[in-house]
């Protein structure tokens, strides 16, 4: 990827218009709508004014800064207002656009050349061509070098006429550089057949490489086949809770074919109850769209849905779940799974495992992601997100950030760990998730390069845009949140499950064999992809355990439990020694004809991010230990 830019942080999280445009009098700046790799060093001229553009303008709605006043009051548990949820109906006329707003900006748009092809409570959506935008939105469009390619955007930043009085939050599209989220990296796609060898430990540390050479000092065990959830249930301390009354949504891209076979196939075989008529439904759009795999890979999503649904039903066998699939994987139709959630109130609990680097996050967009969760927000809806699978991100894009949208302020971020749960489901301890792996020399008797390079981890650190959150002050250590910027940026993740895939979970899923046959299959799977549904999880046993009622935007209570009993504080150090598991890989990932490959994967080596004592960026206060869920009775 090419070297990323800082982005401008601006008051658009609140929908409040920028100053007024000085070389363009009875217009406002949309502030953030030229994206920082717009330079004019890799300004290449004018794009050609036949050239066609799609546009999404988001409307601000009737009172933006009383939106996220809101959210914020009815997340706070200090607040008179704290849980006093809003219907989507009474949140739409309370704060959403009005008829005689749409009617404007449509008007303004149309007056300009522009055709309107779509308008809903959010946005209106248009097309025409490069002179009608330049027209509408008081600005150039030229193209740009980014990295090895060229693409539009606008030259200067785009306005509206003050005559609209603010009716416009932003404007998304008058740049064409691809905005899009990729499902986790621990994921096989699931056309080619994907599974795990042998030896494997049942739980953690119950089958050691006596055979195999030593590491830190010890002999290490296998790692486990994939624990259910039986066991995290049991490390998690959902007692006697199964999320009965809940509904959890799920969003994704697209949707697994054999979603149901597999759901109902995995409970069975693994002593989760089975899932009833009617427990999990679908929410699917009328068309897919860029699903070729240099796109965004459609048949790769399916993985990524499987893992997430069986995640949250083994944890929270009772909870409804919905899940809502995205026509693709980019951002507008992300934003309208996300909408879909908020304007149908699908659910009170969101699970998102997705996300891109925050360098390709741009404040348009921000803002337009912002707005539904400060919706979902007054209605008690909490979205949460997985942190990444890449650590501080410097292994992959050379430069040190964090993911998005886990970076808003406005949701849950989730970061990993890695588990052990020990005999008769005993929970040992968990370290941050970061592996480095080193592969077993050709006499079998040494690790090569010990403990070799860094292959994923706990996505976490300090954002360079977003401002500190309220929530967060006075529990992360100023070092951290002061990392870019002296005022304070908002830290992730906020709270943390399991991820390592070395220590990961069990899933079942339809794959497609090389004989060609589709078949159900069994492998072991990790990411904060995993983690993300294990919490949403877990927050339906507490949302259960306060007798139904909605904990909303969690986060506010979430770091007022912090430095209690209630959370595991987790450390890369739980037991004063360096730790390890050993892996045998089948080379083809199908079977043993390609041959096996062996390694040792150290743990709690999490790129430049550590855990330690208290609030960090990788594990954030922490994991749910026993007693967190019973915290929220008559909270």
């Amino acid at each position: 990827m090419a070297a990323t830019l800082p982005m401008i942080a601006g008051a658009l999280a609140l929908g409040i218009p920028a100053a007024h445009a000085a070389d363009n009098p009875g217009r406002h700046t949309l502030a953030g709508t030229k994206p920082a790799w717009a330079t004019a060093k890799a300004d290449k001229g004018a794009t050609s004014n036949s050239a066609q553009v799609s546009a999404r303008v988001y409307l601000a709605g009737k009172d933006a800064a009383g939106l996220a006043a809101y959210a914020k009051a009815v997340a706070d548990p200090s607040s008179a207002s704290y849980g006093k949820y809003l219907s989507a109906k009474q949140a739409q006329s309370r704060f959403g656009a009005t008829k005689a707003q749409v009617a404007a900006v449509k008007s303004w748009l149309k007056s300009a050349g522009l055709k309107v092809t779509g308008v809903t409570q959010h946005y209106v959506s248009v097309t025409g061509d490069v002179a009608a935008a330049e027209k509408a939105f008081g600005t150039q469009l030229h193209n740009f070098t980014k990295g090895s390619k060229t693409y539009r955007a606008p030259s200067k930043t785009a306005s509206a006429p003050d005559s609209l009085k603010g009716a416009v939050l932003t404007v998304t599209g008058l740049d064409n550089a691809p905005h899009k989220a990729d499902h986790k990296d621990q994921l096989p796609g699931p056309a080619a057949v994907f599974k795990n060898s042998g030896p494997f430990s049942s739980y953690y540390g119950s089958n050691v490489a006596s055979t195999l050479p030593d590491a830190y000092g010890h002999k290490i065990p296998y790692a486990v086949k994939g624990y259910t959830g039986k066991q995290l249930r049991a490390a998690y301390g959902a007692g006697s809770y199964t999320g009965k009354g809940v509904r959890v949504a799920i969003t994704d891209a697209y949707a697994s074919p054999t979603i149901a076979f597999d759901a109902q196939t995995y409970a069975t075989k693994h002593g989760d109850a089975t899932w009833k008529t009617g427990q999990l439904s679908q929410v699917l759009p009328k068309k897919y769209t860029h699903t070729k795999p240099t796109e965004c890979d459609a048949s790769g999503w399916y993985g990524e849905e499987t893992l997430d649904v069986e995640a949250v039903h083994a944890v929270a066998p009772n909870a409804n779940v919905t899940y809502v699939g995205a026509a693709s994987c980019m951002d507008d139709d992300l934003l309208d799974s996300l909408s879909k959630v908020v304007d149908n109130h699908l659910a009170d609990i969101v699970s998102n495992s997705w996300g891109d680097i925050e360098a390709n996050q741009t404040p348009d967009l921000a803002a337009a992601y912002d707005q539904v969760f400060q919706f979902g927000a007054v209605e008690g809806i909490g979205f949460y997100f997985s942190s990444g699978d890449n650590g501080d991100e410097v292994a992959n894009t050379g430069t040190k950030q964090v993911d998005t949208p886990a970076n808003s302020a406005w949701v849950t971020a989730v970061g990993g760990t890695s588990l052990a749960v020990g005999k008769d489901d005993k929970y040992l301890w968990e370290t941050g998730w970061g592996t480095e792996k080193a592969a077993l020399s050709a006499d079998g008797k040494s690790w090569v390069g010990f403990p070799g390079a860094f292959t994923s981890g706990a996505g976490g650190g300090t954002s360079k845009t977003v401002p500190e959150p309220a929530y967060q002050k006075g529990v992360v250590p100023n070092a951290l949140a002061t990392a870019n910027n002296a005022a304070g940026n908002r830290v992730v993740p906020d709270i943390s499950a399991i991820a390592d895939p070395n220590t990961g979970f069990k899933v079942g899923q339809t794959q497609t064999f090389p004989d060609g046959s589709e078949q159900y299959s069994e492998y072991r799977i990790g990411g904060t992809s995993l983690a993300a549904p294990v919490i949403a999880a877990v927050q339906a046993l507490a949302q259960e355990a306060r007798g139904g009622k909605a904990i909303g935007f969690a986060n506010p209570t979430i770091y007022s439990k912090y430095g209690s009993k209630l959370y595991h504080d987790v450390t890369d150090n739980p037991v004063g020694y360096g730790l390890a598991v050993a892996r045998v890989d089948f080379v083809n990932g199908v079977d043993a004809t390609g041959g096996l490959s062996t390694s040792v994967r150290s743990l709690g080596k999490d790129s430049s991010l550590s855990a330690v004592k208290g609030y960090d960026d990788v594990t954030g206060v922490g994991t749910p230990a026993d007693g967190y869920v019973n915290s929220y009775k008559g909270h």
